[in-house]
């Protein structure tokens, strides 16, 4: 890959690195447009059956980077308002669409679009130094990389409205009891953790977690009636799926199934 990204693939997980420790993984644009690409390739990378979003470190992500910013705005105001569309729409979307499970393994403080883009993972594991910070209203700024969709789906509106107007650091332990954490774990076990939970997830079915995923994100903006229209498409996609077939007939055998993601 290049320099500020990592991109490495074992037993069937994706590991991608946010790799500018110097700067805590702040977001230039070198970094944004890799991941953006990264993400995207994870998702049609026929090896990849989960993936796992991390960065180098002692930070996951601190957002986009204030100095490459400020230089823009002197340089060319307008221009910096196009990467919330051009970067962080795209980086988002690959995360909460990609048809396999994403993990983040929030090493550090995510911060800004860093928290977003955990927020918009499937699942969080979560050093017990780490922190998140909706920076956003700090500098002056409303919410992007998706942070006004998920953050309420995982504390509520209220608390949501606070985190991202009031904005401060808010420790693991407090966040685990907010809802935004899946699981807590000592700092230098983050990886192993994440890496372990994906490998779990990777010997899944796959299509049946893509579904889900489909199903979980349709509902949010539709009816029940609607809904369950939708649900049942996907039902029908999971059940075509040898996955099924062979998880029934191991049912019936009483065997434990073994899962080949199609």
């Amino acid at each position: 890959m290049t320099d500020v990204l990592g991109y490495e693939v074992a037993d069937n997980v994706a590991t991608v690195t946010m790799h500018r420790p110097e700067a805590m993984n702040a977001l230039d644009l070198e970094l944004k447009v890799a991941l953006r690409d990264t993400l995207r390739q994870a998702a049609d990378d026929p090896r990849v059956r989960a993936v796992v979003l991390t960065g180098a470190g002692r930070a996951f992500c601190v957002g986009q980077d204030l100095r490459q910013h400020a230089e823009k705005l002197v340089e060319d105001p307008k221009s910096c308002w196009t990467t919330v569309r051009e970067h962080y729409n795209p980086i988002v979307l690959a995360l909460a669409t990609m048809p396999k499970p994403v993990i983040a393994a929030v090493n550090g403080v995510a911060a800004g679009a860093g928290a977003a883009f955990a927020f918009a993972c499937d699942f969080r594991v979560v050093a017990d130094t780490a922190g998140f910070n909706l920076a956003f209203s700090a500098v002056g700024l409303s919410a992007d990389s998706g942070a006004s969709w998920t953050l309420p789906r995982l504390v509520g509106h209220a608390k949501a409205t606070e985190l991202l107007m009031l904005p401060h650091t808010v420790p693991a332990a407090q966040a685990a009891e907010l809802g935004l954490v899946t699981k807590l774990v000592p700092a230098d076990q983050v990886l192993p953790e994440a890496q372990a939970l994906a490998r779990s997830l990777a010997a899944g079915p796959t299509v049946a977690y893509a579904a889900i995923k489909q199903s979980l994100v349709y509902s949010a903006a539709h009816d029940l009636e609607e809904s369950l229209a939708f649900e049942d498409e996907m039902q029908t996609r999971a059940g075509l799926t040898e996955d099924h077939r062979g998880a029934v007939d191991a049912f019936l055998r009483k065997e434990k199934p073994s899962f080949q993601g199609r």
